[in-house]
C-alpha cells in the first residue's frame, strides 16, 4: 500500500485520525500533502502541487477553493449529515431561550443575589410578569433547505406541536422521505416566509444566495416573527435584519455567526459559531471526512463529493490495476478510453462512468499491469483533466 500523506487543519477528532493506519503518514506540517483533513481553516488547493482530495469534517465547504480544486481534478468531500442532529438540538435550545425570554431572565436572578430569601421572593413575584414569553405549540415553523439538518429542525418541529412547512429547490428523495407527514412541502421560498412565525435557514451557502435574506424578503414575513440562522452568516443581509429589527417588524434574530454590529442589538441572540461543537458530532464528521478521504485515495471511489459524480466500486480479487480518468464532461471520453486501452492489448474486466454535469469522472479495471505510455496518452487528451493508477498487486492473484 502506497504512504499517503495526509495534512491536518484545525482539530480533528481522534476517533476519525484514529482510522488512518500504517499507509498514512499525517501532520499538520505537511508541505506537500496528497490529502487534507479540515474543518473551518481556509485551503487554497493551488497551494499543494500532489494534492488529491480535500476533506471537509462538516457541511460547508467555502472556506475551500472548489472551482480551482475542480480545474485540477482534486476532488472535495463534506459531510452532511453528521452534525444535523447537533445543529438541530442548538436551534430548538435557542429558539426556547428567545420564546421565554431565558436569558433576561438569569440576568434578572444573577442579580438578586446579596438578597434574603424573603427579599427574592418579593423581587420574583413583582418582575417574573416582564420575562412572559409565548409557547412554541401552534406556530409555523418556516424551514427553508430540507438537507439533513432541515429535515431534523422540520421534524423537531412537528414533535413541539408547531406546524411546519418547508421548501427545497432540489431535494433529495432520501431526505424527503425522511420528514413527517405532517411536514407541508411547499412550491416556493415565498410561501414558506409568508406564513412563517419562525423562519430558520438551512441552506447551503453560494455566491448566488449571498443576502438573500434582504429587506425584500423580509417584508413578506408576518409581523412579529423571528429569523433563525444557523447555516452561513452571509445567507443574511445584515443592514436589512437591524433596520426590520428597530422598526419592529422582526421580533428577533437568532445566528450562530455573531459581528460587531450585531453583538449588542437586544433583539439578536448569538452563539458564537457552536452549531456542531458536540463531542458526538465532532467525532461524526471527522469519522464521516476520513472514511471518505481513505475510500477514495485507496480505491478511487467517491461519495459525498460536492464537486465530482458519486461512483462507488470495490475492485474484484483479479483487479491488478485501476485507472482512475477525470474528465470535462464531453461526449465520446469513454471511447476514446477504451479505445486508448484496447489498442495496448489490454483487456478491461470493469468500466464505471458518472458524471455531474461538469466532471466526467471513470474508472477503469483491468487484471495486469499498465504501461506508462499508456496513461500519459490517456493525460495528453485536451479533455482530461486528471489521471491516477491504483496498483492492487498485493491482492492480485498471480
Amino acid at each position: 500500500m502506497s504512504n499517503y500523506r495526509i495534512k491536518v487543519l484545525n482539530k480533528i477528532a481522534p476517533e476519525g485520525l484514529d482510522l488512518l493506519g500504517d499507509g498514512y503518514s499525517v501532520s499538520a506540517d505537511e508541505q506537500d500533502p496528497e490529502g487534507i483533513l479540515v474543518r473551518s481553516s481556509q485551503v487554497d488547493t493551488d497551494l499543494y502541487p500532489s494534492l488529491l482530495a480535500v476533506a471537509r469534517a462538516g457541511a460547508g465547504v467555502n472556506n475551500i477553493t472548489v472551482n480551482k480544486a475542480t480545474e485540477k481534478g482534486i476532488c472535495v468531500f463534506n459531510t452532511p449529515g453528521a452534525n444535523a442532529n447537533a445543529v438541530a438540538e442548538l436551534v430548538f435550545i435557542m429558539l426556547g431561550i428567545r420564546a421565554r425570554n431565558i436569558h433576561q431572565a438569569i440576568n434578572f436572578c444573577h442579580d438578586l443575589a446579596g438578597l434574603s430569601d424573603k427579599e427574592i421572593t418579593e423581587q420574583i413575584e413583582a418582575r417574573k410578569s416582564t420575562f412572559r414569553g409565548f409557547e412554541l405549540a401552534g406556530k409555523t415553523l418556516g424551514v427553508l433547505g430540507l438537507g439533513k439538518i432541515g429535515v431534523h429542525v422540520a421534524n423537531g418541529g412537528v414533535r413541539r406541536q408547531m406546524r411546519v412547512t418547508g421548501f427545497d429547490p432540489s431535494p433529495a428523495l432520501e431526505n424527503i422521505h425522511s420528514l413527517y407527514p405532517e411536514v407541508n412541502i411547499a412550491r416556493s421560498w415565498r410561501e414558506v416566509v409568508e406564513q412563517a412565525n419562525v423562519l430558520t435557514l438551512h441552506m447551503p451557502f453560494s455566491e448566488k444566495l449571498r443576502g438573500f435574506i434582504n429587506a425584500d424578503v423580509l417584508k413578506r414575513l408576518p409581523q412579529g416573527a423571528i429569523l433563525i440562522n444557523y447555516a452561513r452568516g452571509p445567507l443574511v443581509d445584515e443592514t436589512s435584519v437591524l433596520e426590520a429589527l428597530n422598526s419592529g417588524h422582526l421580533a428577533g434574530y437568532i445566528t450562530d455567526f455573531p459581528t460587531a454590529a450585531m453583538l449588542k442589538h437586544p433583539k439578536i441572540i448569538a452563539s458564537p459559531h457552536l452549531g456542531a461543537s458536540t463531542e458526538e458530532s465532532e467525532e461524526h464528521c471527522a469519522c464521516m471526512a476520513v472514511q471518505e478521504l481513505m475510500a477514495y485515495l485507496e480505491y478511487g471511489t467517491v461519495s459525498h463529493s460536492v464537486n465530482f459524480p458519486t461512483v462507488e466500486s470495490i475492485p474484484s480479487d483479479e483487479v491488478h490495476t485501476r485507472l482512475i480518468m477525470i474528465n470535462r464532461d464531453v461526449p465520446g471520453m469513454i471511447g476514446f478510453a477504451s479505445q486508448k486501452v484496447g489498442a495496448h492489448g489490454i483487456n478491461i474486466s470493469s468500466y464505471l462512468n458518472e458524471s455531474n454535469g461538469s466532471i466526467g469522472y471513470n474508472i477503469i479495471d483491468m487484471e495486469s499491469p499498465i504501461p506508462d505510455d499508456l496513461v500519459q496518452e490517456i493525460a495528453a487528451h485536451k479533455d482530461v483533466v486528471r489521471t491516477r493508477t491504483i496498483i492492487f498487486a498485493d491482492r492480485h492473484r498471480d
